[in-house]
């Protein structure tokens, strides 16, 4: 049976679907995800086929550089203000969902923190979590 990972804003306007399976799946405790999220950390679900994630909903959207200079473009709910993906200018195929954004949020399963390096001592990771100080590479 395939999975399907199903989600989208607080208020229903954006929702999205896809059947493909996450490439990665991170807490990143940058400075950016910090004020993002509005707590220590954002937490994702990074898709590599943009193109089989289904959308429906008008986002608004925001373009900022993070911590490694590439653009990134934000979109979140007009209506609701919840913030639902983001996609990656160097990097177009790609899609990260916010994993709070998730139906179901257990199905986000953390493989790594990254941006370490930001992190406050009151944002407590699971020590077992791979952590690196910034993106990993490759």
């Amino acid at each position: 049976m395939t999975k399907r990972y199903t989600g989208g804003c607080a208020c229903g306007a954006i929702r999205y679907e896809t059947s493909g399976e996450p490439i990665f799946q991170n807490h990143c405790q940058c400075i950016d995800c910090q004020k993002r999220s509005g707590t220590g950390h954002g937490s994702y679900m990074t898709f590599g086929r943009r193109a089989d994630m289904a959308i429906t909903g008008e986002a608004s959207t925001w373009r900022a550089a993070g911590a490694s200079g590439n653009e990134k473009i934000h979109a979140f709910c007009p209506t609701c203000g919840t913030p639902v993906y983001l996609t990656f200018v160097a990097m177009p195929e790609f899609i990260a969902i916010n994993a709070t954004s998730l139906d179901d949020p257990d199905q986000f399963n953390p493989q790594a923190v990254t941006y370490t390096i930001r992190a406050h001592a009151w944002d407590k990771m699971d020590p077992s979590l791979q952590a690196f100080e910034r993106m990993p590479r490759g």
